[in-house]
């Protein structure tokens, strides 16, 4: 095996490790999170990140304070608080008290040791980070001449869309993609590899960006999926 088709091979490990151990670094704002929006699966983005609150909402079932957060599962959180210290803004609560602050008014029953808060305990509940924007793309195969719609982040390289496309094609890291007649680099992203985002001039013209979606094509090389 050469050199590229180890590195491709090296890859394509890397990814499948990464479905069972570990997220993309970047979200869907409009939609990822937006599906986690039931008592039973719950996240919340603040701050330009996103954090599953799921399992700490369970434990404190029984409890209040837990209310607003079920009222916004799969909403943005951001005016609750303070973007330069990152924690509530205290007093202001205007869903009522939140899981993690104290009560407002004294009270001997509130235990002022109860650790770090929810909202900065990353290691416990820190998702991702939230992307600034998706761009949506057309993945044309030209084995089986079909094509897949997929939006992806526009941080995401081309492999983390990759990726993404893996519940469409499992086979996807056996193919050459190219945009137009040029091999893309897959440690870039979109941007980066010359497929620019039109957003703003399609809103100058009054017209809908998905009238024209990028199309990246995908050649098939040889199947490293099954080594």
């Amino acid at each position: 095996m050469d050199h590229k088709a180890e590195d491709q091979l090296t890859k394509l490990l890397d990814i499948e490790v990464s479905k069972d151990t570990k997220r993309s670094r970047y979200l869907n704002a409009a939609a990822e999170v937006k599906l986690h929006n039931k008592p039973t699966d719950i996240w919340v983005s603040f701050l330009g990140r996103v954090y599953d609150v799921t399992k700490m909402v369970y434990k404190n079932r029984a409890d209040p304070r837990i209310k607003p957060l079920l009222a916004y599962a799969g909403k943005d959180i951001s005016h609750w608080f303070d973007p330069k210290t990152r924690d509530v803004q205290c007093p202001y609560l205007p869903h009522g008290q939140l899981l993690g602050t104290p009560p407002p008014f004294p009270s001997a029953t509130w235990a002022n040791d109860t650790g770090r808060p929810w909202w900065r305990d990353e290691a416990l509940y820190f998702v991702g980070l939230l992307s600034a924007r998706t761009r949506r793309i057309r993945l044309v195969n030209m084995l089986t001449r079909t094509e897949t719609t997929l939006a992806v982040p526009e941080e995401c390289t081309m492999w983390e869309i990759l990726q993404r496309h893996l519940p469409h094609n499992s086979h996807a890291a056996s193919y050459v993609w190219k945009y137009g007649d040029r091999l893309l680099d897959m440690d870039k992203t979109l941007e980066q590899n010359g497929i620019p985002d039109q957003y703003q001039e399609f809103y100058k013209l009054d017209m809908d960006e998905d009238s024209y979606l990028p199309a990246i094509f995908l050649h098939y090389s040889d199947d490293l999926t099954e080594v």
